[in-house]
């Protein structure tokens, strides 16, 4: 039948999965990440696959395509140049935002400063009412101020969010089509056009996060495509979405913001598959690559989902599945601030020149330049050969910090390591307080190209027992990719009370979803015919400020049953608050459709049986725990099932380095993931 393969663009490296058809293996790869020439890693990986593999270009029949290039630019805020247009009087939406200070904690934290400053932002003359009604038509002459504003500004593009845009789009529309004329080229994008959600605040802030990046990610996916062609590969080129759905990359293009958690939403999906396939019922991701660790939960097999994720400093209002992502990533680079404190991130060196010790000309020490000097990393080759470890290199760039700090090279690189496991035990603490979970409840599953590295720290600090770390680790987010379906979400503001009146207007917003459900399903894969749609709603108290999305019955939309919709929100509101109101009014605020086809999934193959412990390829000297250590290190392509061993230790494969620390079990499962315990915790 063919090759899939899924692809995940890192900032580091680039990852392959490549499933065939035929036989269901899988088969893994990683190259550079080209952010100097975005694509040329396409043609790097499909030459690498046919010289590892003998892969031939024109087999592969389906091709689908994670990234973080839109959520890096965010966190590190090297997007484009942005104009923000809105009503008049209403410029300050950004920097009111919703009046929240990041810790209620520190009477002296500051909101961080938006993607666009107020002196890029202009207001317009015209006004909606609520209902969508024209209050005060478009004034030409005020865009026409704004356009010279943006024009002295130096701004690069432009983001038109308009008071009540959600309900008629039309003022939108017209302010647009006004500064097009006036600077043909410019780039201009709507709110209405990203995602038209009541709120002035929410809706803008995630028009803006899609303007900062679109251009950026849209070029991006243009030079992959030519890049795609020139390798030989013809299958339409798929991307993935912030849902853990995938799309054509044509629709990525003109809808970015769909895909701003593209390559974090992808190892979700691999992470949620495989703790199916190991039946962990409550897990928590943890992926790590070169700029980003991202956390997110599993329960029963199933990602979290919602709205409102942190991409950096910002929420953006779409569906997605439920990551918090921080700055602390492999490639995060440590340094010292004005008050000799030490810090890791946001800056990443990225692959380009990347940590010191890949000598590709870093001279910044990062995470991964810690674990070089600490003897974790430099026992063996990393990314598939493409990295020879250079440890000595990685210490000479740490020495300054050191001195900084009055402490020796290993306990500074102890400390870099300790101050990122800080960072990512406040991202998890907020994923954790969201959901209303128990961490020691979980298992963790550390991947990506630093994941497994940092593991056990990380569940060490936030008092997890067990661990699982994935055959191929390194390469998740590219498997996630592969297995995802096909997916979209669509959203129609209603706000209008639960009554009887209501009824014929619920069922009408139903049936416009729906149609626009199946056109797009119909568009990205030639048929609705397997369709699978799921109808919820944004509903609340009347009095209340915020809603809870409550899954609903199709049928009890079509039929009118008041009682079936009221029942469902009244449990929905029990199960998260635990208490519901059976006599309160409810309004609807929004209804949702989720359109879903599916893909295909793999079937691991079990591998060979072993017994006992496996046999050490050699004992290296690592400074783990304060101390220096004689630790086996371990050939992860060597450990069979049923295979035991107890940490210190050091596991190396091509894709990636793990790292258990003392007071770690470790066995390999059947399907050869790593499982690791925590002795303690084994013992009681």
């Amino acid at each position: 039948m063919g090759l899939r393969i899924g692809v995940d663009i890192g900032g580091s490296f680039t990852d392959f999965a490549v499933l065939d058809d035929d036989t269901r293996t899988i088969l893994t790869l990683k190259v550079f990440s080209r952010p100097d020439s975005p694509g040329s890693e396409v043609i790097d990986g499909m030459q690498g696959l046919k010289a590892h593999y003998g892969i031939d270009p024109h087999d592969v029949v389906y091709f689908t395509h994670g990234t973080t290039v839109g959520v890096n630019a965010v966190v590190q805020r090297k997007g484009l140049k942005l104009g923000l247009v809105t009503t008049k009087n209403f410029e300050d939406v950004l920097d009111i935002a919703r009046l929240k200070i990041p810790d209620m904690y520190h009477l002296m934290s500051n909101r961080p400063p938006p993607l666009v400053p107020r002196d890029r932002v202009f207001g317009v003359v015209e006004r909606l009412a609520a209902d969508g009604t024209e209050e005060t038509p478009v004034d030409a002459a005020s865009v026409l101020d704004a356009v010279r504003g943006m024009q002295a500004e130096g701004c690069e593009g432009v983001v038109v969010s308009l008071l009540h845009s959600y309900r008629n789009p039309v003022h939108e529309q017209q302010v647009k089509a006004i500064i097009e004329r006036a600077v043909p080229g410019l780039f201009v994008s709507c709110s209405h056009e990203i995602w038209p959600i009541i709120r002035e605040y929410e809706r803008t802030v995630t028009a803006t996060i899609g303007g900062y990046v679109q251009p950026i990610v849209s070029h991006y996916l243009t030079q992959l495509q030519g890049a795609l062609a020139k390798s030989g590969v013809t299958a339409d080129l798929k991307v993935t979405k912030s849902n853990g759905g995938v799309m054509r990359a044509e629709n990525g293009k003109h809808n970015c913001v769909q895909m701003i958690l593209s390559g974090t939403a992808s190892g979700v999906i691999g992470a949620a598959y495989l703790a199916q396939m190991s039946e962990i019922s409550h897990c928590m991701s943890l992926d790590i690559g070169g700029t980003t660790a991202d956390v997110a939960l599993i329960i029963d097999g199933k990602p979290q989902y919602a709205s409102g994720e942190y991409i950096g400093d910002f929420q953006i209002h779409i569906p997605s599945v439920s990551v918090s992502s921080i700055g602390d990533g492999g490639g995060s680079i440590a340094w010292v601030d004005d008050f000799g404190v030490l810090k890791v991130g946001p800056e990443s060196a990225g692959s380009n020149p990347g940590p010191v010790c890949y000598g590709r000309g870093g001279t910044r020490p990062t995470i991964t330049d810690a674990f070089a000097v600490i003897g974790v990393l430099g026992r063996a080759a990393l990314g598939y050969d493409a990295v020879q470890v250079d440890a000595e290199a990685s210490r000479r760039a740490i020495e300054p910090l050191a001195r900084q700090l009055g402490l020796d090279v290993y306990k500074t690189a102890t400390a870099i390591v300790d101050v990122s496991i800080s960072g990512m035990y406040a991202g998890v603490s907020r994923l954790s307080s969201r959901f209303g979970i128990d961490p020691r409840t979980f298992s963790l599953m550390p991947f990506g190209g630093a994941g497994p590295m940092l593991g056990c720290f990380l569940a060490r600090a936030l008092n997890m027992h067990r661990l699982l770390i994935p055959t191929t680790p390194g390469v998740l987010s590219a498997l996630g990719g592969l297995i995802a379906d096909t997916k979209n979400d669509f959203v129609r503001t209603t706000y209008y009370p639960l009554d009887s009146a209501a009824l014929d207007r619920l069922a009408c917003d139903l049936d416009i979803l729906d149609a626009d459900a199946r056109a797009w399903i119909i568009q990205e894969t030639g048929s609705d015919a397997n369709a699978e749609r799921v109808v919820s709603a944004d509903m609340r108290y009347r009095g209340q400020s915020f809603e809870i999305d409550t899954p609903l019955s199709v049928e009890a939309i079509k039929t009118g049953d008041i009682a079936a919709i009221g029942a469902a929100f009244h449990r929905e509101h029990e199960r998260l608050f635990g208490h519901s109101d059976g006599t309160s009014a409810i309004q609807i605020v929004s209804l949702r459709l989720v359109i879903t086809s599916v893909t295909p999934k793999p079937e691991l193959p079990a591998i060979a049986q072993g017994v006992g412990a496996p046999q050490a390829e050699s004992m290296v000297r690592s400074f783990l725990d304060g101390a220096w250590r004689e630790v086996p290190l371990y050939r992860r392509a060597a450990l069979l099932a049923g295979h035991r061993f107890s940490g210190p230790a050091i596991v190396a494969q091509d894709d990636t380095t793990t790292c258990v620390l003392p007071g770690f079990d470790g066995v390999v499962d059947r399907y050869g993931n790593l499982l690791l315990e925590a002795v303690q915790a084994a013992a009681e």
